[in-house]
């Protein structure tokens, strides 16, 4: 450890930003990581309780409390929102109304599925770029140590270890970044991914029930 510090104190300026870079791609996908996962998981509990609330409920006005109440600033709770705000003014014509619902609930839809894939564009870039930007630390530091052994005249074993050596951990620690990234971008991204389609499911369901709704004045 005492080694690796003063190779970077030692190292140029180029080298200690590729080494502070790598240290706030780590940083920024771990705290990425940890936010979404929570996240997540209290999505995952929510969001089927919100719906099967929500078809619970007696009326139109109950089913929407229902839903916030079981996922509070929720997407289920949202997309039940719209669906009261929708019914409670079906409009003056059908086609009209049809067109609204599905603008309205497309909307929502996209405003969810927006929150539950948050920072996952961070989290791929920083597994596509990290093990580039550690090999480009490690290719930097090997040719200024073998130009600074060759200025010196000194080439032997022991010159050439030290040096390459340690600038070979910056192809490590690109990887280490980088690897939990892409894990995590997978797992987050099926678990983001199950929710859309629940959510799709429900928006689809709730477009029927406002459909049913706006077609019954046009038949009277």
């Amino acid at each position: 450890m005492q080694s690796g510090w003063t190779s970077w104190l030692q190292g140029d300026p180029l080298m200690q930003a590729v080494a502070l870079l790598l240290l706030a791609m780590s940083l920024s996908s771990w705290f990425v990581i940890f936010w979404k996962t929570a996240l997540l998981a209290r999505s995952a509990r929510r969001v089927p309780r919100a719906i099967a609330a929500f078809w619970a409920a007696p009326s139109a006005a109950a089913a929407a409390q229902a839903a916030a109440a079981a996922d509070p600033d929720g997407p289920a709770a949202a997309l039940a929102a719209s669906c009261l705000g929708l019914a409670r003014d079906p409009g003056h014509a059908w086609q009209a109304h049809a067109d609204r619902v599905r603008r309205q609930l497309r909307d929502s839809l996209d405003d969810a599925s927006r929150r539950l894939h948050a920072g996952h564009v961070l989290l791929a870039s920083v597994g596509s770029t990290a093990p580039f930007v550690g090999l480009f630390g490690t290719v930097w530091g090997i040719e200024h140590a073998l130009l600074a052994m060759a200025a010196s005249r000194q080439l032997g074993i022991a010159q050439v270890a030290a040096p390459v050596g340690a600038t070979l951990v910056m192809t490590a620690a690109g990887l280490a970044v980088a690897i939990p990234a892409v894990l995590a971008y997978n797992a987050l991204g099926k678990r983001a991914r199950a929710l859309d389609s629940q959510l799709e499911g429900f928006a689809l369901d709730l477009q029927h029930l406002l459909g049913a709704a706006g077609e019954q004045p046009a038949q009277r």
